[in-house]
Order: C-alpha cells, then sequence, then structure tokens
C-alpha cells in the first residue's frame, strides 16, 4: 500500500484517543488554524501536523513506550526536527484524561507560533 492510501486508511481507522484529540482541535480549526490528520512528511505518517505552526502532534499508545518503539521515536523526531517541525507528544492516557491541559499546552504552542492563522 502506497503512503497517501496508507493515510487515508489511517485517518478512517483513528484510535479513540486520536478522534478525541482531533476534537479538541475543532475551537482551532474554527480560528483558522489548519490541521492535517494522518499526514505523510517525508518517510513518516504523522498524527496531526499544522504546517503553519510547523508542529506536528503525535497521540503515542502502548508501542510506543517500548525500547523498540522509544528508539523509533527518537529517530522519528529527529527527522521531523531537521525538517524544521517541533514535535509534541501526548499519551493516549493524557489525551482521554486530560484534555483540559493537553488543550492548554496545545493553544500555548500555537500562540507561541504566532502569525494569522491558516
Amino acid at each position: 500500500m502506497n503512503k497517501v492510501a496508507l493515510a487515508q486508511q489511517l485517518r478512517l481507522e483513528q484510535t479513540p484517543p486520536e478522534r478525541r484529540f482531533w476534537a479538541m482541535l475543532y475551537t482551532f480549526r474554527q480560528s483558522g488554524w489548519h490541521f492535517r490528520r494522518q499526514a505523510p512528511i517525508g518517510p513518516y505518517i504523522v498524527d496531526f501536523v499544522c504546517k503553519r505552526a510547523r508542529v506536528v502532534f503525535e497521540i503515542d499508545g502502548e508501542s510506543h513506550f517500548s525500547e523498540a518503539g522509544m528508539a523509533a521515536d527518537r529517530i522519528r523526531t529527529q527527522y521531523l526536527e531537521s525538517r524544521g517541525y517541533r514535535v509534541i507528544r501526548f499519551t493516549n492516557h493524557e489525551v482521554m484524561t486530560s484534555g483540559d491541559g493537553v488543550y492548554v499546552l496545545v493553544s500555548g504552542i500555537l500562540d507561541e507560533a504566532g502569525g494569522t492563522p491558516t
């Protein structure tokens, strides 16, 4: 399966934390910020990206906490940072149980990015 088709498939099969995070982004989207979900960037498909703010949001499940998962995430983060993106990771648990805190952090990151949202 090519990367674009895989990204489309992942959008259809979002996890509950990914769906909740997408819903959290609604207010920012209404304010003019543009986000893409399950978006290809280089060899990777990121969970959420705001290209204007140059920020990637990853929602991490249990597989990311193994030694191999953490090593893969470090490589992925290095790649994305080398392309000018800031990578922010939230756990599934944080998204599902601390939505207000996640929202405040996202808001602060977008405020730091400044400029006109699009």
